[in-house]
């Protein structure tokens, strides 16, 4: 049964380790349809983005809160934008988005930002317009919006999808996400 708590303990110093026991810890409601495809996506994000054996307690955490929700029917794309968000954070790729890259002021409500990879929001206005093109650009309500964590404007996840997609295929390097694929195919029928 797939997405379901187990309580693993297992044994061995190298690459391949020996089960010793596994526990079923319960309730976890069984996911299906496009649940299903969002718990793979969210598994995949923590195989390709995560360290092997590298603890992250409130990661897990983030996982399990995120998988019950999936369970409980929740809105799909509140739950992947909140996980993408804390994973990217969780995974060192702190991204202030109350704050100007460059000056450090906070970030105006009514002003457009460009978010660049590793440096964070530049007003709009500081960009050299020839350079806009195939650079994100988010309001800055939705920063504010991504840092409270508040999800409930229809802008604020729109844009949320294209910086999060933005920054996880940077930190991908590139590489295509199956689950993605296969949801894109499984639309297209």
């Amino acid at each position: 049964m797939a997405f379901q708590p187990l309580l693993m303990d297992w044994s061995g110093g190298g690459e391949v380790k020996t089960l010793v026991r596994a526990e079923w810890q319960g309730g976890q409601p069984l996911l299906g349809g496009r649940a299903l495809l969002c718990g793979y996506y969210l598994n995949e994000l923590l195989v390709r983005l995560a360290a092997r054996e590298d603890p992250h307690p409130a990661l897990f955490a983030a996982y399990g809160e995120a998988i019950a929700a999936l369970g409980r029917n929740e809105a799909l794309v509140v739950v992947l934008r909140r996980f993408e968000l804390l994973l990217l954070q969780e995974l060192g790729y702190g991204l202030d988005l109350g704050h100007e890259a460059d000056s450090g002021e906070p970030v105006q409500e009514r002003a457009d930002y460009v978010f660049i990879i590793e440096r964070g929001p530049v007003p709009l206005g500081e960009i050299d317009p020839a350079s806009i093109d195939g650079l994100t650009i988010v309001s800055g309500r939705t920063l504010l919006d991504l840092a409270a964590r508040d999800f409930s404007r229809a802008e604020t996840l729109a844009q949320a999808k294209q910086l999060l997609r933005m920054l996880i295929n940077h930190y991908l390097g590139g590489q295509p996400l199956q689950s993605r694929r296969v949801l894109k195919e499984l639309q297209e029928l």
